[in-house]
């Protein structure tokens, strides 16, 4: 997170509006500081910037577009955060995205709380130019509460970092590479078996997709709660659970 300490110093342009950021800030937060919408699919606050959807690009004038997420203000900054060419940019991603899993969303348990739902229809689309790339794979239902289907996830990383990071489990991990790239429990183990899974639920409902959902849930019934994370980390940040009295 960025230091809040003082007032924004850092003179940026950002879509033609002069504004000031903090030191340290990094573009996307600031573009959503002062209410510029830049879409995500990978960041989360609260959790390490992971920077693969690539969704967040942006043009700084240096002919080469880079993600807002993970780069910094400096001083004088010329920001553009859409025009053709990003928005082209953008669409084609979230195209890939449907085209590389099984994104039916008629039938998905989170039709309705899904970010690349929302995301397709905020860059227009509604069908795929590319051939579907993707392999099947079998629904993990091995856990006693939740589910996994790996055809659904975006290899966001959203799981991984929050059990990490804020459960402090480590139960996933990114196996493979490329294609074959998918999350695994452990060390490729059901999910069911993972001795380090602590039941907390975190990793379900920071996934932007039907990836993860509880057992039981039908079609649109799945509903996600990424802001927790946020809501966890300022809540650690400010020691909001310690128990004042027994510092005096």
């Amino acid at each position: 997170m960025s230091p809040r300490n003082g007032r924004p110093n850092v003179p940026v342009t950002i879509d033609g509006q002069d504004v000031k950021a903090f030191e340290g800030e990094s573009i996307l937060e600031l573009a959503r500081r002062v209410g510029v919408p830049i879409p995500t699919l990978c960041h989360l606050e609260g959790l390490s910037i992971h920077g693969g959807c690539r969704l967040c690009l942006v043009d700084t004038g240096d002919h080469k577009l880079k993600p807002a997420c993970a780069t910094e203000v400096t001083a004088e900054l010329d920001v553009t955060t859409t025009n053709a060419e990003i928005r082209e940019h953008r669409r084609r991603i979230v195209e890939l995205l449907f085209a590389e899993g099984n994104h039916i969303c008629a039938f998905c348990v989170s039709s309705g709380s899904c970010e690349l739902q929302d995301l397709a229809t905020e860059h227009h689309v509604d069908h795929i130019h590319y051939e579907l790339g993707y392999e099947r794979h079998d629904v993990d239902a091995s856990h006693p509460k939740y589910v996994l289907d790996r055809d659904r996830c975006v290899l966001c990383t959203r799981c991984v970092r929050v059990c990490d990071e804020v459960e402090g489990a480590h139960v996933w991990d990114v196996a493979m590479r490329g294609n074959e790239a998918r999350i695994v429990a452990g060390m490729d183990i059901p999910w069911g078996e993972s001795s380090a899974c602590t039941w907390c639920g975190k990793c379900v409902v920071v996934c932007p997709t039907g990836a993860l959902s509880f057992k039981g849930r039908a079609t649109g019934e799945m509903r996600h709660d990424p802001e927790l994370v946020a809501f966890l980390a300022r809540a650690r940040d400010e020691g909001e659970w310690i128990d004042r009295r027994a510092e005096a």
